[in-house]
């Protein structure tokens, strides 16, 4: 089932979320309806804050990534099936160099800004099956994790912005909150207004 996805402003994405155990009720149908709901609207990753749900669960498929031209093919072959299920994660270490993307986000549509971050990451976490992994991932396979991880921990990407591009885009933002914006996917705005 696709699910709206919650609007910048919305109070459940500024919100540290809550572990869950492997009894959350009908865990699989939720992880099925973010898969769903992730590749309705064309996304890359999908945490459960972005469906109106305060608990540390996310998803990724970076296949997407692998088509761009300027990657080794080593790299483009790894995003290709990097499609995993996140409960609990844990990011353990952040290391490498910083380096700037152009993110984006589902809950933030028409609105793209680079974000620096370092180049990798270990994380200890829970897969649809609860069995705990560590792993260290790289490069864009990183930059997702660790930009659904945010999520989680209540921070969007423009959080990690300067006050001044902030400031630029404080009207736009402003827009998305109220829906009045036009996207290709179900959501849910927070400030919209009810009056026709």
């Amino acid at each position: 089932m696709i699910r709206p996805i919650v609007a910048y402003g919305a109070p459940v994405l500024k919100i540290k979320a809550k572990d869950i155990n492997k009894d959350y009720p009908e865990l699989s149908k939720l992880i099925d309806d973010m898969w769903e709901t992730m590749y309705a609207s064309n996304g890359v990753g999908l945490a459960a804050p972005q469906i109106g749900l305060s608990i540390r669960i996310f998803v990724v498929d970076a296949a997407p990534f692998a088509a761009d031209d300027e990657l080794k093919p080593s790299e483009a072959k790894a995003l290709e099936s990097f499609k995993k299920v996140f409960i609990n994660p844990k990011i353990i270490k952040e290391e490498g160099d910083n380096w700037s993307f152009n993110e984006g986000c589902l809950s933030i549509p028409e609105v793209r800004e680079d974000v620096t971050r370092q180049e990798q990451i270990t994380v200890a976490y829970y897969d649809e099956d609860f069995k705990l992994h560590t792993q260290t991932f790289d490069g864009l396979a990183a930059r997702v994790v660790q930009h659904e991880y945010d999520h989680i921990e209540g921070i969007l990407f423009t959080d990690h912005l300067s006050s001044l591009k902030r400031r630029l885009i404080k009207n736009k933002l402003s827009a998305i909150s109220k829906g009045l914006i036009t996207v290709e996917y179900p959501m849910k705005f927070p400030n919209k207004s009810k009056r026709k």
